[in-house]
């Protein structure tokens, strides 16, 4: 045994220690039916207790079109994962949910198509991916969230739902957070979605966007004040599944003949972002306090900067799961991840 085995097997001996001595988490995994999702969901299934593929879209008229991969499909079924898609307002269009959620003939039409979804595919679940809808339809949302878990119930299927973050009920201090509180964090009534649905994914990353100035994917600060908060409203740690990033975000000067120059944000894969910083000669650096890794490198004499969601941030963030004792973690997006991550999720819940 070489001395640099050492390590690495004191700490894998460490790890399985652990396992044993705590109880495993629900560990769900969105996907896309794209070939890096696939792959890496084959791979890594036996690490996976859900896979949540976003392939369904619930449209203005309460129909549900869409599809799953069948290697997903085929996959799931052999290794004991459960497949619960999510259905979205297609493009996060907010005419189109607005409809849904007000029209009595389409509401009742999409909550059928619902439990049909359920029934056609013979599917453990449905998850909501409702987003972009005006805080003036928050009731209306609520109530059809009510409405459409009878109706999956009686189909056999769980009914959960995606939900966009906040730290708090302070209005924003500008037209743009102003913007997202109305139209992005408002509607959602986390303690009655709770209460109603079997859970809530809490989608706790893209912290900062294209839309925003340059930061972490999810900074841990943020990430924990945002968790604090939904439980401070009383919905019971054991009905949160805490959203955690595994793509990494790389910032760059862009122009746009209508908007004109400003720094834009793109999701990007680990391998890709690594690349990257490769061909840049840029250097990461840990930070201890967003725990994140960051790199900063100069192009054409504009800067540049990358947030890496790798991971030992994946390891820092999955220990807030366990700290308030959360039900357990979902993660977008499978094919992004930095491979090692692998090595640091634990055992998953297999019903």
């Amino acid at each position: 045994m070489t001395p640099r085995s050492i390590p690495t097997l004191v700490a894998a001996i460490l790890s399985t220690a652990c396992a044993a001595r705590t109880p495993p988490l629900e560990a769900i995994w969105y996907a896309r039916n794209s070939d890096e999702s696939v792959v890496s969901f084959v791979a890594n299934a036996s690490r996976i207790s859900i896979v949540a593929p976003q392939v369904f879209a619930l449209d203005s008229l309460g129909i549900i079109r869409g599809s799953i991969d069948p290697r997903i499909i085929a996959t799931a079924r052999a290794q004991g994962v459960k497949v619960i898609p999510l259905v979205m307002n297609p493009g996060f269009d907010q005419p189109s949910i607005h409809r849904v959620l007000t029209v009595v003939a389409t509401r009742a039409n999409a909550i059928r198509n619902l439990a049909a979804l359920c029934r056609d595919y013979h599917l453990d679940g449905i998850q909501f991916d409702i987003e972009n809808v005006h805080v003036g339809d928050r009731d209306a949302f609520t109530s059809f969230v009510r409405e459409s878990v009878d109706s999956v119930h009686h189909a056999g299927c769980t009914l959960s739902a995606a939900v966009v973050p906040r730290t708090g009920t302070d209005p924003g201090t500008s037209d743009y957070h102003r913007w997202i509180d109305d139209n992005w964090r408002n509607v959602y009534d986390y303690k009655a979605l709770a209460d109603t649905l079997d859970f809530i994914s809490y989608m706790t990353y893209a912290q900062h966007t294209g839309g925003s100035t340059a930061g972490p994917v999810a900074g841990f600060p943020w990430m924990e004040a945002s968790l604090k908060y939904v439980l401070s409203l009383g919905v019971p740690p054991s009905r949160v599944s805490l959203g955690i990033p595994a793509y990494s975000d790389y910032w760059y000067s862009a122009y746009n003949p209508v908007t004109g120059s400003r720094m834009r944000g793109d999701d990007i894969a680990y391998p890709s972002i690594v690349a990257l910083l490769t061909r840049a000669g840029a250097e990461p650096h840990w930070d201890d306090l967003q725990k994140a890794s960051f790199a900063m490198w100069e192009n054409h004499g504009v800067f540049e900067l990358a947030w890496l969601e790798d991971a030992r941030a994946f390891a820092a963030k999955l220990a807030l799961v366990r700290r308030y004792g959360l039900r357990g973690y979902s993660v977008w997006l499978l094919g992004l991840e930095d491979p090692r991550t692998w090595e640091v999720v634990g055992p998953v819940v297999r019903n």
